[in-house]
């Protein structure tokens, strides 16, 4: 999301224009692949280290969005450091971003979100990827989700308009709560959603796995919270 090459926001085609196609592909599967990799990865640390649920959530919290900062603040110059279909598709019908990139950034993003998945994974000793046994469906977490992304793309395009230079930390800090007044915990981009039905990040199976490649001084605890 960026609104010139020296000020991270939300992309333009004219602020895009010094870097081709591939190499804003790129940024965003790069961006996105992080993105998730934090996720899921700072979710089974934490799982890891307390059976507290709300130090678990917020161990997942904090890293999440940490990262959002640093990537739409280093990314944002070369692709707009979109991370997620929606803010691409609204950028695209607010012809901020060319409508015929779309579709590619879209797949770049779900790309990076399931390479994200099994790095995370792989980082923890566990299976590449392991489909979620959450029942993560319902009228109270679509709307939840529904209002994470709104409140999302409003922060953005507000952003846009007034304060540019803060959007990386607009951002951040906008999914940071939106982790705890949320009852989906801020599923609020499509590719992280799909990358994390590709991980089972809080059962048993990655409990026992976790207590088998930690080291011996952390406490092989975990509750499930998601």
């Amino acid at each position: 999301m960026t609104g010139g090459h020296t000020v991270p926001g939300a992309s333009s085609i004219r602020d895009m224009a010094g870097f081709d196609l591939p190499r804003r592909l790129t940024a965003e599967a790069l961006g996105t692949g992080l993105l998730v990799a934090t996720v899921v990865g700072s979710g089974i640390m934490a799982q890891s280290l307390t059976t507290d649920r709300a130090l678990t959530l917020l161990g997942n919290t904090l890293p999440t969005g940490a990262i959002l900062v640093v990537l739409i603040t280093i990314l944002g110059p070369v692709s707009g450091a979109h991370f997620n279909p929606a803010v691409s598709m609204v950028l695209a019908l607010s012809r901020r971003l060319p409508a015929s990139d779309c579709a590619w950034y879209v797949l770049a993003q779900l790309s990076g979100g399931v390479a994200g998945t099994v790095g995370a994974h792989l980082m923890f000793g566990l299976s590449p990827l392991a489909l979620s046994t959450h029942d993560r469906t319902g009228p109270a977490l679509w709307l939840s989700d529904g209002i994470a992304t709104f409140g999302l793309l409003a922060v953005i395009l507000a952003g846009l308009r007034f304060e540019r230079s803060a959007i990386p930390w607009l951002v951040g800090l906008y999914i940071t709560a939106a982790y705890w007044f949320t009852a989906s915990t801020s599923f609020a981009n499509p590719a992280v959603a799909a990358a994390r039905s590709l991980t089972d990040s809080f059962p048993e199976s990655v409990r026992q796995a976790c207590r088998a490649s930690s080291p011996p001084n952390w406490p092989a605890r975990a509750l499930p919270w998601r």
